[in-house]
């Protein structure tokens, strides 16, 4: 390993430019390929999710590489989630007891051109656009690559290859096509998927409800939620199953059939939705998908980060800050054994996949409690009383949720093991009404954290 390395990525979306953009600011020569074309001058959603929720681990990463301000400067915050019922009631949850604790919604776009035109800037990097992976060489490490503008093939070979290539990552699917080493590898789809759809601005451009919350319309078997935009829309997403129920993607086909679904059950934020029609013809269906594989390298040549070694689902707003993590914590690892490739990927990974793997569980869990558990008078009670113990006891307590969320100096697989813990105890206290027997919220934290520990002490024994 030397600075003259040539570093290839592919893959230039928001973790392949962030890590382009911290190696170039270490002094690495790196070629960044992408796909697509520049999404600086072209429109390239195509249906993607085009805006996400960014929190303190996607911060820190970007703090480190000296974008966290420019990051901000496109943020909304959102301090909580705004619940819809079916009867066109809102009730309102902040995400934190503790002050100053929020997520942001930041469009996709816009934060990814911010990273490219960041890495740009430094002359040892270069951006190759419209140049589409075909298929990686690990022994040799050679990428081959067709250019979709001349439709030529062509190859270029690199002493290293990061594979940021999402979901679908060409450089994983070469890990188990060429059959060099032993290689596990899972993909699970939920049997939901989603649709994106608007709500406008109004007309003078401002937001038609609360830019301040998530917006969540939980209804059991399927949901919407809405996130805010800058131009003053909201970008809607509707999870549905594919063939499940009475309403599914399958049997949602007409007009009519589509506003019978949205009068019965999103009656409010039908009529904010007016051209409900086309956009559910037009806009495509997306799948949910979980990857868990593992090794993430190939010697000291190869490495997969981001969505390429570990896709999950959207619910708990962490893809992005995972992703972006997963630098934060290479960085620091690459600071201990420079100089040696692959001591840098064995420790990465070592380091990194039980808190990828645990962040992938918990994106799971969400999907239910946003789902279903939202609306329950138990989860709600308990919510309830984890804001004020977060409010009188911000330093002693903190939800999972302020763990994952909040906490970047927590790891997801502790916050993962701990938060389930005391999820379970709080659950117990309020089902049982043990809070009629005690005197004040001292001793409510106090009980809280001694089951805590009792239900953390019997999992390690039973090996969970």
């Amino acid at each position: 390993m030397n600075k003259k390395d040539n570093i290839l990525i592919i893959g230039a979306g928001l973790c392949g430019s962030l890590l382009a953009l911290r190696l170039a600011q270490r002094g690495y020569k790196v070629e960044l390929f992408e796909s697509r074309p520049d999404l600086r001058t072209n429109d390239i959603s195509a249906g993607r999710s085009i805006n996400l929720a960014l929190s303190d681990r996607g911060f820190k990463a970007l703090r480190l590489a000296g974008v966290e301000d420019k990051a901000r400067e496109i943020c909304i915050p959102m301090h909580g989630r705004l619940i819809h019922d079916a009867k066109e009631n809102t009730f309102a949850s902040n995400y934190s007891g503790r002050q100053g604790e929020y997520i942001n919604s930041i469009s996709r776009g816009d934060l990814n051109g911010i990273l490219l035109t960041e890495a740009e800037k430094h002359e040892n990097v270069t951006i190759h656009f419209n140049k589409k992976c075909i298929s990686v060489d690990i022994e040799e490490t050679v990428v081959r690559f067709k250019d979709y503008k001349t439709k030529e093939e062509f190859s270029v070979n690199g002493d290293v290859i990061f594979g940021t290539d999402g979901a679908g990552s060409v450089l994983r699917k070469s890990y188990y096509l060429e059959r060099k080493f032993l290689f596990s590898y899972s993909q699970n789809y939920l049997t939901h998927g989603y649709k994106e759809l608007e709500i406008p601005a109004d007309a003078l451009g401002n937001h038609q409800i609360s830019k301040d919350h998530l917006h969540i319309w939980p209804r059991g078997e399927y949901m919407l939620i809405a996130l805010p935009n800058l131009d003053g829309s909201f970008t809607v997403t509707l999870f549905l199953s594919y063939d499940e129920g009475e309403y599914n993607f399958n049997n949602l086909t007409t007009e009519k059939r589509i506003t019978e679904f949205f009068e019965k059950e999103f009656p409010d934020a039908l009529k904010l939705i007016p051209s409900i029609k086309d956009e559910f013809f037009n806009n495509p269906t997306g799948a949910l998908g979980t990857v868990k594989c593992s090794p993430w390298f190939y010697k000291g040549n190869t490495v997969l980060m981001g969505d390429a070694a570990h896709a999950i689902v959207p619910f708990y707003g962490q893809g992005m800050n995972a992703s972006f993590e997963d630098v934060t914590v290479f960085d620091t690892i690459l600071d201990k054994h420079e100089g040696n490739w692959e001591a840098v990927f064995k420790e990465y990974q070592l380091v990194r996949k039980e808190d990828t793997d645990a962040i992938a569980d918990l994106a799971i869990d969400n999907y239910y409690e946003m789902r279903d558990h939202v609306a329950n008078p138990l989860f709600k009670q308990k919510r309830m009383l984890e804001m004020s113990l977060e409010e009188n006891f911000p330093k002693e307590y903190f939800s999972k949720y302020s763990m994952v969320t909040f906490n970047e100096n927590i790891s997801y697989s502790e916050a993962m093991k701990k938060g389930r813990a005391q999820d379970k105890a709080l659950l117990n206290m309020v089902a049982h009404n043990d809070l009629n027997s005690v005197s004040n919220l001292k001793e409510v934290l106090r009980k809280v954290q001694e089951e805590t520990n009792e239900i953390l002490e019997e999992d390690k024994i039973a090996g969970l």
